[in-house]
């Protein structure tokens, strides 16, 4: 059985492009670029919370990275380095080689040098840290949006949480609906390019982990401002994924794991966010408005103007 240093030189060793130095000393060496803010962010994923038996290796790796590199995309960062802890039951070679495949895809996919890290026995836990550059004071956070901001949300929301229903027999989806679904649960696409593209439009991001509504619901808090989201300029891809319209507009609303951005920005560059998704490639939808009221108040309003019930606004891990 390959030893702790084995499995480590053998699969997570590999030259690096933007780093002092790397993998092989107590800690790695960096240089950010001169008038470059950092940014930090540290996203866990748990056998059994994030992932179920038997999910793919490979796919899992390249999601773990993925879901990290969107929290830097969220604040505008371009993504520089990387570091992995991970807690293993076993030293499954096979295992390990085909998760190194896919974090180290998504490595290359984003150009991050992965410079470190910590294996040990233990239940299945996998938790990156990763680094990203911002030019000083430019970073997107969530308390900058002001009343009369328009809201914003990239993609199309709903599909990676459809895509769970469907693999735990849950639901039915349409055929054609099946593999985008899926791809959206299994291989999440970290809206990097976007992000960057947001300095100096938006006034505010998040990357939507939890549930479109709870995460927007983060933003008024933090910015202490309220907002009235129109349920008819949602994307609607949810629903024509799946019969079940409940369903669809739980899981576009609350579901989740889908790491596409929402986002505010002054209704002064709503052409230019509106150009920014035929150059990006990625549909970005208006589907409301930031207010003064109560802070972390989010009204859904239907086509009459009417609010609608929405119990449920995402997912917390201690609810």
């Amino acid at each position: 059985m390959p030893s702790e240093f084995e499995l480590i030189a053998r699969h997570f060793t590999r030259p690096v492009r933007h780093t002092v130095l790397g993998v092989g000393d107590d800690g790695a060496v960096v240089r950010p670029a001169p008038g470059m803010d950092l940014v930090v962010s540290t996203d866990m994923l748990v056998a059994g919370t994030h992932f179920h038996d038997g999910t793919d290796a490979e796919a899992l790796g390249w999601k773990a990275l993925a879901v990290n590199l969107s929290d830097l995309a969220a604040m505008g960062a371009q993504p520089r380095w990387a570091v992995l802890a991970a807690a293993l039951p076993k030293a499954d070679e096979a295992w390990i080689a085909a998760f190194a495949r896919g974090f180290f895809a998504a490595a290359e996919a984003f150009g991050v040098d992965v410079i470190g890290g910590d294996t040990t026995h233990g239940p299945l836990n996998i938790t990156p840290t990763v680094f990203g550059e911002v030019p000083q004071g430019q970073a997107l956070t969530r308390a900058g949006a002001q009343a009369g901001d328009e809201l914003w949300v990239s993609g199309m929301p709903g599909l990676a949480a459809l895509g769970l229903h469907h693999r735990l027999g849950k639901v039915s989806l349409r055929s054609t609906a099946i593999t985008p679904c899926l791809a959206a649960l299994d291989r999440p696409q970290p809206r990097v390019a976007l992000g960057l593209a947001l300095r100096g439009l938006a006034s505010a991001a998040i990357d939507i982990s939890d549930g479109l509504l709870a995460d927007i619901g983060h933003i008024l808090e933090r910015s202490a401002l309220a907002a009235d989201i129109e349920f008819a300029d949602l994307p609607r891809a949810a629903f024509d994924a799946c019969t079940d319209t409940a369903l669809a507009q739980q899981c576009l609303l609350a579901g989740g794991d889908d790491y596409e951005l929402a986002f505010s920005a002054p209704a002064a560059r709503r052409q230019d966010i509106e150009a920014l998704a035929p150059r990006l490639g990625l549909p970005l939808a208006r589907i409301g408005n930031v207010r003064q009221g109560p802070t972390g108040e989010l009204i859904l309003r239907d086509a009459s103007d009417k609010p609608m019930p929405n119990p449920k606004r995402g997912y917390d891990h201690f609810a």
